[in-house]
């Protein structure tokens, strides 16, 4: 059995006996490997995020959350790199923090020379950024996903400060810059707020009415709008 498929084992092996304890050597005899083995394959899983934890005692061992399940972990080489990458390309985003643990997870799963591999090949990519790139404060993020009214302290183009009250609609990138599209109450209409210039993003407790993000709200005059998800 290889790692991936032990990692798949392991995991519906402790949801089956949930919320009872799996011990690390009776699942080194189910699997027909070491203890530390198991430990090691322990700790992978649980640095992906599954939720597993140790039960002291005689009679303790690992338990998982009998609802949880591993994603999918069968990439190829290729969709490994094409998925670091990717995620490398966010290093100014509001999502970089993300991107980064989701990186780690990937390989964490992955069979340990396929994620070795992985590891040597993304070494040899690199991006040409300039030293003035900005870096999109990281609460963007939280703001976007909130469903909650946004307070932002905002510096127009000109320089000029102003505190908005927004409802957050979406998001889009353009030339490495991030925009929070959101209905601005001062404004009363669709705008879009350029993250480098939001210098304080405050998430309340509101929520906001159901709006509906057309595309012709944004008056978009050049380019095409691509979603992150194809259908």
């Amino acid at each position: 059995m290889n790692r991936t498929d032990r990692l798949y084992g392991i995991v519906e092996e402790l949801r089956a006996f949930s919320p009872r304890p799996r011990s690390a050597r009776r699942l080194a005899e189910r699997f027909e490997v070491s203890v530390r083995t198991i430990e090691r394959d322990l700790s992978a899983l649980q640095q992906s995020g599954l939720p597993i934890w140790a039960e002291p005692g005689r009679t303790g061992g690992f338990v998982i959350d009998a609802s949880a399940t591993l994603g999918p972990a069968g990439f190829t080489l290729d969709e490994a790199l094409a998925v670091m990458v990717g995620l490398a390309t966010l290093g100014h985003s509001p999502f970089r923090q993300a991107a980064h643990t989701a990186a780690r997870k990937m390989l964490a799963v992955m069979p340990k020379e396929d994620a070795s591999r992985a590891r040597r090949l993304a070494s040899r990519v690199h991006f040409l950024e300039s030293e003035n790139d900005a870096v999109v404060p990281a609460e963007f993020a939280a703001a976007l996903r909130s469903d909650r009214v946004v307070k932002l302290r905002y510096q127009a183009a000109s320089g000029a400060d102003s505190t908005r009250s927004v409802e957050p609609l979406g998001a889009i990138e353009k030339d490495g810059q991030w925009y929070l599209i959101a209905w601005c109450r001062l404004r009363e209409g669709v705008r879009a707020f350029r993250g480098d210039r939001m210098l304080l993003i405050e998430v309340t407790d509101e929520r906001p009415p159901r709006r509906t993000l057309r595309s012709e709200d944004l008056s978009i005059a050049y380019g095409r709008l691509r979603p992150v998800m194809d259908d």
